[in-house]
């Protein structure tokens, strides 16, 4: 079988005994020839398997792609299974795709910016990436730059003050007498284990979400008068039904027993509910659980999760309108608690 032949603009137009500009105008600028004529230069082109001047060349000669790498803080296959990442997607892509721009996802996995940054118009970032290198990337690339959830002093932010919402949502959760706290926290190691923290654990002390919102658990914590046990906090390595119910299991057989589970996500919670439920345990009434994102699970869920809602989407959509409109600001989305269990 013969291989078809690779055209360029030169060589169609020569095939067509037509000049290059001719060709370009069919493609680039129709109000330059005749209906009748465009239409003849474009049937001839796709007869013989020519479909336009290279993109890629267009794009370098222009330095605009229509192409935003969107940074994840861990791998694509395990974001776009976290239903909190999809819809702050969902309202990125809704907003680009209005304006014709395409979404390329970039694994917080990665390494190193550089295999991308010469075909993208820039970067939105979607929390802070596990491998510390890309934010040092971040920093100091050519390119406009929207980080979600962490600041990196520079161009535009969108963040939900976790620090607060977490206190806001232990400060509800700790009534009198619940002096029996234990966290079920996510990512506060660097690594993929799953165990208890410590006071000898190195903690990152800077801007992760999982850290502000230990803070905000801490001061309400502390506000209360309680005493947090030196074993009374895990580390979850990943937002899943799988480990959150291993970490919550052995929270709830702990000696003595949490009557407060402080939960880092609505997924953590939900595992932490439904373990609670198998261990014939009453909730409120002998644990008081509470999680953080406002997934829709949650809020059918029987009893209702006690959580705090952020509105992942419309976060979405203003990162995304930030990137377009080039503007370097910070803008924090409102967050609202969701009480579902009776106090």
């Amino acid at each position: 079988m013969t291989k078809p032949k690779t055209w360029t603009l030169k060589s169609i137009a020569k095939e067509l005994g037509v000049s290059n500009a001719t060709v370009s105008n069919a493609f680039n600028r129709p109000d330059q020839l005749s209906k009748a004529r465009r239409e003849e230069i474009l049937a001839a082109c796709k007869k013989l398997g020519y479909f336009g001047p290279n993109k890629a060349a267009q794009s370098l000669r222009r330095g605009t792609f229509n192409i935003v790498a969107l940074v994840l803080p861990d791998s694509v296959e395990y974001m776009v299974s976290d239903p909190v990442a999809s819809s702050f997607m969902r309202g990125v892509s809704a907003v680009l795709e209005k304006n014709g721009i395409n979404l390329l996802l970039f694994s917080g996995n990665n390494d190193n910016l550089n295999s991308v940054v010469d075909f993208v118009d820039g970067f939105i970032c979607y929390g802070r990436p596990r491998n510390k290198q890309l934010v040092e990337q971040l920093k100091q690339v050519a390119k406009h730059v929207v980080t979600v959830d962490f600041n990196i002093g520079r161009d535009a932010s969108v963040n939900v003050n976790n620090q607060q919402a977490s206190f806001d949502i232990a400060k509800h959760a700790l009534q009198k007498n619940d002096d029996r706290v234990a966290i079920l926290g996510l990512r506060l190691l660097d690594n993929d284990v799953l165990c208890r923290v410590y006071e000898h654990h190195e903690f990152e002390a800077g801007q992760s979400i999982a850290h502000q919102r230990l803070r905000g658990y801490h001061q309400a914590i502390s506000d209360a008068g309680i005493t947090l046990g030196d074993d009374r906090t895990w580390n979850i390595p990943e937002s899943s039904e799988r480990f959150a119910s291993i970490a919550a299991k052995e929270a709830l057989s702990s000696t003595p027993r949490p009557n407060v589970l402080l939960c880092m996500s609505d997924l953590i919670a939900l595992a932490a509910m439904r373990e609670a439920l198998k261990m014939g345990l009453s909730i409120p009434e002998d644990v008081k659980i509470v999680g953080f994102d406002g997934i829709d699970e949650g809020q059918r869920f029987v009893p209702k999760l006690t959580t705090v809602h952020q509105n992942s989407e419309e976060k979405g959509r203003i990162a995304a309108t930030l990137f377009l409109s080039k503007e370097q600001q910070t803008a924090e989305i409102d967050y609202q608690l969701q009480l579902g269990q009776s106090s």
